[in-house]
């Protein structure tokens, strides 16, 4: 017979972000800092710049397809920032 467990956490429990994360997640979340380039084979890279240098993060096969990428990971972060404040109240009784 198979036992389930499951850990419940509250919010003062969680690990904190620290704030070279929420720094980081920051610049992540700006569309500045990307840039779309096309490689020798025909694809597209998304890169991040940070700070000193460019690094590769997505290929993709059309520039919509790399932008859209760029997109959703702006995005994705924005939503990792914003839960970052805490809890948000859904509805109260």
């Amino acid at each position: 017979m198979t036992y389930f467990y499951y850990k419940s956490n509250t919010w003062a429990t969680e690990p904190k972000i620290n704030e070279e994360t929420k720094n980081l997640w920051t610049k992540y979340a700006k569309k500045s800092n990307w840039r779309i380039t096309q490689l020798p084979n025909g694809y597209y890279q998304t890169e991040f710049n940070n700070g000193d240098e460019w690094g590769g993060i997505t290929r993709r096969e059309t520039i919509e397809g790399a932008e859209k990428a760029i997109d959703s990971s702006i995005e994705h972060y924005e939503k990792k920032l914003k839960l970052t404040q805490g809890p948000i109240v859904v509805k109260t009784f």
